[in-house]
């Protein structure tokens, strides 16, 4: 087995996390090291969710792990709703692109996605509450969108100028 590293997270921003991701044409050990990777990765950031495209990888495979222990990966390669349910909730969304940013993002309430897993077979589930909204805010970033696309123009501004006084600071430093 090889050994596990940690990537580069992206961030907002970066004209690369509006890049659409491909699909996996063959789950392979290429593939296996990516998801290793991303999950080391999202663990030790820490997060619940890392899309591929976040580490400047452009192929649709994610990584999402809501339980409180830290124990229950699940892997999504080529990953696509099927269904979305009509009702609606609005759940206070952060993401790793986007360090430090937290706001109300409205979404459908459950969501029926099929995925690949790493042995490449197809499978289904349904996923509600926190699964759900990681499912579709994951699935975003591989279609090129980061959550504060989902906020008004005017919060979209604030934040871009916030972040970039925040990376001049940080240069000086």
């Amino acid at each position: 087995m090889t050994t596990m590293a940690l990537l580069e997270i992206l961030h907002y921003p970066d004209p690369r996390l509006h890049k659409v991701a491909k699909p996996v044409d063959t789950v392979d050990d290429s593939i296996r090291v990516l998801v290793q990777n991303m999950a080391e990765t999202m663990y030790d950031a820490p997060g619940v969710g890392l899309a591929a495209t976040q580490v400047n990888v452009h192929k649709r495979v994610v990584v999402i792990d809501v339980s409180e222990e830290k124990n229950d990966l699940r892997v999504l390669i080529n990953p696509e709703i099927l269904d979305k349910s009509e009702e609606q909730k609005i759940y206070e969304e952060g993401c790793l692109s986007v360090p430090d940013v937290y706001d109300d993002v409205e979404r459908p309430a459950t969501v029926r996605v099929r995925a690949l897993d790493l042995s490449g077979e197809s499978y289904e589930f349904d996923a509600e509450g926190l699964l759900a909204v990681c499912v579709q805010h994951e699935i975003d970033h591989l279609n090129g969108k980061v959550f504060v696309q989902h906020l008004s123009m005017l919060k979209q501004t604030r934040l871009k100028a916030k972040l970039r006084k925040a990376e001049r600071e940080a240069l000086k430093a």
